[in-house]
């Protein structure tokens, strides 16, 4: 068994005293009570933050993902600013499949744009399987967060296979995942092939990540909400679930998240994560009876909330961690990740109400 010093869960499944495995973030998510509710933020290393903006200025996306110094930086950024319960590791979904060996780039204001779509079996065999090597940034990345993080927990993270198909079936982002689909519903074969090798790409990723100390995972599945739930239970839920029961034995939590999700939740739950996040549109409480009493969630205030006066910011915030008292676990997050025109004061102050409001609640239960 490997000796663990960091505090996150050991590869025997046991957690060690203190550290990140007995933080607020990670009781949460094994829905254990703790002293309040925890809060962290998707995209809360980005581009709200002025001090992120003046260290990217001048590197590319792809290559600032790739640089462990920078990783590392822009990680902590966001702990240090607003006292946030866990970092996420500074990356982007494409990196292991640009590591695979499919030719890409993040453009600004576009997004990953894939210079061959995938359109065939031979397309398909051109991605890679990867292993540590073809990540050591991220290794290392994560090796040093851990030591700088010390009881803060790490998430780690990537993208679902639907999503990362979607972006190399269609070349980029797209609204309608009309190439998406058509392949989908007329080759199930060709389809299932990429999402089976996306899924083994997106494991063995994770698993480095793991390996080198991140104390939980977050698998994005984006553009999911696209879908209807008997098309997600037949074309999507098998690959989710071989990412997601692979790292069963991994002893760290597993959080699954995607937007416009509300007909999909109990699925999504199913594909074996520990915690389901919920987007915007569908109350906690709601989801929660969704989902059933054997998964936490994780949301869900609107990030377009956040540029409103203060009082409005108040008053959702509150609301939200109400309906997440149905929850055996709630993990308070955005419905889906912060807009670059956020003023960073209001995500700190809202961090400060979470732990205000909930840290009440605890001591008078």
């Amino acid at each position: 068994m490997t000796t663990d010093t960091t505090g996150t869960a050991a590869r025997d499944g046991h957690p060690r005293p203190g550290g990140p495995a007995d933080s607020p973030f990670i009781r949460a998510c094994r829905r254990r009570p703790g002293p309040h509710t925890p809060v962290w933020f998707m995209r809360q290393a980005g581009r709200s933050l002025p001090e992120y903006r003046e260290i990217r200025a001048s590197v590319p996306m792809l290559e600032s993902c790739r640089r462990p110094e920078l990783v590392t930086e822009i990680t902590l950024q966001p702990v240090r600013r607003h006292g946030v319960d866990a970092a996420i590791l500074f990356s982007d979904i494409v990196v292991p499949v640009a590591a695979a060996g499919i030719d890409l780039d993040i453009v600004p204001g576009t997004g990953p744009v894939v210079a061959e779509p995938i359109r065939a079996a031979a397309d398909v065999e051109r991605i890679r399987l990867i292993g540590r090597d073809d990540v050591s940034y991220v290794d290392e990345a994560v090796r040093q967060l851990v030591v700088e993080l010390g009881d803060t927990p790490l998430i780690g993270f990537a993208g679902a296979p639907f999503t990362l198909a979607s972006y190399l079936v269609e070349g980029g982002p797209s609204r309608t995942h009309a190439k998406t689909k058509a392949l989908m519903y007329g080759d199930p074969e060709l389809w299932h092939a990429l999402c089976g090798r996306l899924a083994e790409v997106t494991l063995a990723f994770l698993r480095v990540q793991i390996e080198a100390g991140v104390s939980a995972v977050q698998l994005f599945d984006s553009w999911a909400g696209a879908l209807s739930e008997a098309d997600y239970r037949r074309y999507v839920l098998p690959h989710s679930t071989s990412v997601l029961s692979g790292l069963a034995d991994a002893g760290v939590p597993r959080i699954h998240f995607g937007v416009g999700t509300a007909e999909l939740l109990g699925a999504m739950g199913e594909a074996g994560a520990d915690v389901v996040g919920v987007d915007w549109r569908t109350p906690l409480d709601v989801a929660t009876h969704r989902i059933g009493p054997d998964r936490a969630v994780q949301g869900n205030l609107d990030p377009t909330v956040l540029l409103a006066p203060w009082p409005v910011v108040e008053a959702e915030v509150r609301r939200i961690l109400a309906q997440g008292q149905a929850a055996p676990g709630h993990v308070f997050n955005l419905g889906h990740g912060v807009l670059p025109e956020t003023d960073p004061d209001v995500l700190t102050r809202v961090v400060a109400l979470v732990h205000e409001v909930s840290s009440r609640r605890a001591d008078q239960g």
